[in-house]
């Protein structure tokens, strides 16, 4: 590994560090920085776009985001990537556990990498994988059809 795969992959780690802490602090400017402008979000079987991210980010409950190292696949020379991570996700008020990972893509841009589209898969109690089923009523709907 060269070192510029080196510190691609330090930066990509650390984008994903800073959505996970920003996220636990409920600091939703910050978790909008670490996306592409035309960044996506999915889960629950909608796609929501950065206009999104306040009203469900609101709407979400709140606590500690704890995420594993990324598996990342980057390209470097184009500048673009796709990985993934685990999430245990622990609410702030019952302790109750949502775990699963993240499928993301990154693209490099003018303030260094970010992620283009952040996509989770929840592991049921059940054994089922899903990224379909709400887990919060309050859940809004997305605004805009994202493309």
């Amino acid at each position: 590994m060269d070192q510029n795969q080196m510190a691609d992959i330090i930066e990509v780690q650390q984008l994903l560090a800073r959505y996970a802490v920003s996220m636990t602090k409920d600091d939703i400017e910050a978790v909008v920085e670490v996306f592409t402008p035309d960044g996506t979000y999915s889960a629950f079987g909608d796609t929501y776009t950065l206009a999104d991210f306040p009203t469900l980010v609101a709407a979400a409950p709140k606590g500690l985001f704890m995420v594993g190292p990324p598996v990342l696949d980057l390209d470097g020379q184009a500048g673009t990537g796709t990985g993934q991570q685990p999430l245990c996700f622990i609410d702030q008020t019952n302790h109750d556990q949502r775990i699963g990972w993240y499928t993301d893509t990154y693209r490099r841009t003018a303030s260094g990498w970010r992620l283009a589209t952040r996509s989770m898969t929840f592991l049921r109690r059940s054994g089922a994988k899903d990224s379909g089923k709400a887990h919060d009523p309050r859940r809004p709907e997305p605004t805009a059809a994202a493309e």
